[in-house]
């Protein structure tokens, strides 16, 4: 019989790990196709674009995994459309037929329709993303020391952070430690200056997700960083170097960074009404796309509402597009064998996010308790060690933070793709 052919499009958390499970297995062939040519982490992207890891501590290349994984290829492309009449996905590589095809290409920053945002704040959700506002944020410091007119180095004075979520509480400490650690070494122009950070959100609250507890220890640690959060603030705008509230405050700034929200892809040749308001698409308790046989959507990509834990569907976090990935490749298996599959459950182990040195929170399931401070660090940077795809990229990570946190310094400080002769590169 002829082997059964997977396309997985998109090697982020669900589509590695689905590809991974199923290494080795008889009866099955997987393609796994992406845009890059690398899987990269992306809990760990706001420490590359602030100068504490190396692009290598996150990334591996897709082939590099893959070796001596027989049934496990790769192909690069980005996806333009799903032929579902006869079983195609094209690429800009090139047409691929398949038996099943699975979509895992996650999301993209949301921007809730504001052009001059979209055009303006610095996004975080790629590897190229963070690279730019690494770019950024170094170049800005650059300009300061040689800049004479007070009014602008007034703005740059300024950084503001839209988004309280994990992603905006993990920069804004991270920014804060680099002010109160470095950034007067680095930059000794910057003494007796004051460098504003500003953490802003439409929620009520920090850390939405989370556990009162743990939204109450943040904010306070936040705060005694010297981070100025301000909640219930719904950004409206940015131009003219200045962010814009709908309750008619003002900002004056030349960097907002925006963590705000993301949503769902829509995919040329997938039916509208598959999608929900959020462009994720709409599965059974299998992963399977409604209305479709052979399409399946794992991670982020995807809305299940058949947990009965989670009846309005599944937390976007990594941990869920992982289960996800792991419970397919099972079922994957499952139909060659033509045995039972088993729907999706997911085992909810809990929530993390970093603030500072030293100082974390974590809303642990088993036991169900709240860890915070020290321990609770401890603990965020043993799970994101684990959850490091290879031991390369776990070595390069432990020796990047033990320089870091033990020599009091950052590993990178160098911009990449751009010198001051480059006008137009922080643009661009």
């Amino acid at each position: 019989m002829k082997d059964k052919h997977i396309v997985v499009v998109g090697g982020g958390f669900a589509g590695i790990n689905l590809a991974k499970r199923l290494s080795d297995q008889k009866g099955l062939q997987v393609t796994l196709v992406d845009r890059n040519n690398y899987n990269f982490f992306p809990p760990l992207l706001y420490q590359v674009a602030t100068g504490m890891l190396d692009i290598s501590s996150i990334t591996i290349p897709f082939r590099t995994l893959f070796t001596k994984k027989d049934n496990l290829h790769f192909r690069l492309g980005e996806l333009e459309r799903i032929d579902t009449t006869t079983n195609t996905i094209c690429l800009s590589t090139g047409p691929i037929s398949y038996d099943y095809v699975v979509i895992a290409i996650g999301t993209e920053s949301n921007f809730f329709g504001m052009e001059n945002i979209e055009k303006n704040a610095l996004p975080m959700k790629t590897v190229n993303e963070a690279i730019k506002l690494r770019n950024y944020l170094i170049m800005e410091g650059e300009k300061y020391t040689f800049c004479s007119d007070e009014d602008e180095k007034r703005k740059m004075r300024n950084i503001v952070i839209s988004g309280a979520g994990p992603s905006g509480v993990e920069i804004a400490g991270m920014i804060a430690e680099m002010r109160k650690r470095k950034l007067m070494d680095i930059y000794p122009e910057l003494k007796g200056e004051q460098l504003n950070i500003y953490l802003v959100d439409g929620a009520p609250t920090v850390l939405p997700p989370m556990r009162e507890k743990s939204q109450k220890y943040t904010q306070k640690t936040l705060e005694d960083l010297g981070i100025i959060v301000k909640l219930n603030k719904m950004v409206s705008d940015y131009k003219d170097d200045k962010v814009f509230f709908k309750d008619g405050e003002t900002i004056e700034t030349k960097t907002l960074i925006w963590t705000a929200g993301v949503t769902g892809i829509k995919i040329k040749g997938i039916k509208d009404d598959v999608y929900d308001k959020s462009n994720r698409l709409k599965v059974d308790a299998f992963n399977k796309v409604m209305q479709y046989q052979n399409v399946y959507a794992i991670g982020d990509a995807c809305i299940q509402k058949t947990d009965p834990e989670f009846p309005e569907g599944h937390p976007q976090l990594g941990s869920v597009a992982q289960q996800h990935g792991k419970v397919l490749a099972d079922n994957f298996v499952a139909m060659v064998k033509n045995q039972q599959m088993e729907p999706f459950k997911y085992v909810d182990k809990g929530a993390m996010a970093i603030i500072g040195d030293q100082k974390a929170v974590a809303d642990m399931t088993f036991p169900k308790t709240t860890l915070t401070g020290w321990f609770a660090w401890f603990s965020w940077l043993f799970v994101h060690l684990f959850l490091l795809v290879s031991y390369r990229n776990k070595f390069r990570t432990f020796w990047n933070w033990f320089n870091a946190y033990v020599g009091k310094g950052h590993s990178q400080g160098v911009m990449v793709g751009q010198t001051v002769t480059d006008n137009n590169a922080i643009e661009n």
